[in-house]
């Protein structure tokens, strides 16, 4: 697997967040894209682990739940409406250039 960070967006985050993070060159997947909409926590989470991908989200429950195993490839929490879209991308971009996916396994990262 790569050391390079991957990203999956929970289906709250804007759909604009993943073409910026495309356009960088980025590899990010969507809960829509990937016929998860609707599904549970759960089943986000854990099509986020058998991708390897760090889960992008604005919902509490995720951190619940990456706090009880750190079986996971990492969370990006943004409170919804705290940050502008570009202050999203911004921090996604830094954590993609800063960390590798080992680095971010189990860890929950506070936009």
């Amino acid at each position: 697997m790569s050391d390079r960070i991957r990203f999956h967006l929970d289906e709250n985050v804007d759909p604009d967040v993943a073409l910026a993070l495309h356009r960088q060159g980025i590899d990010v997947t969507t809960t829509r894209e990937m016929g998860l909409f609707g599904q549970p926590d759960e089943v986000q989470l854990a099509f986020a682990c058998s991708q390897g991908r760090v889960i992008v989200t604005h919902d509490t429950d995720f951190l619940k739940l990456a706090s009880q195993s750190a079986e996971h490839w990492g969370v990006a929490f943004c409170k919804k409406n705290a940050r502008s879209l570009g202050e999203i991308i911004r921090s996604l971009v830094l954590i993609y250039e800063v960390f590798t996916s080992g680095e971010m396994r189990g860890w929950i990262e506070y936009l």
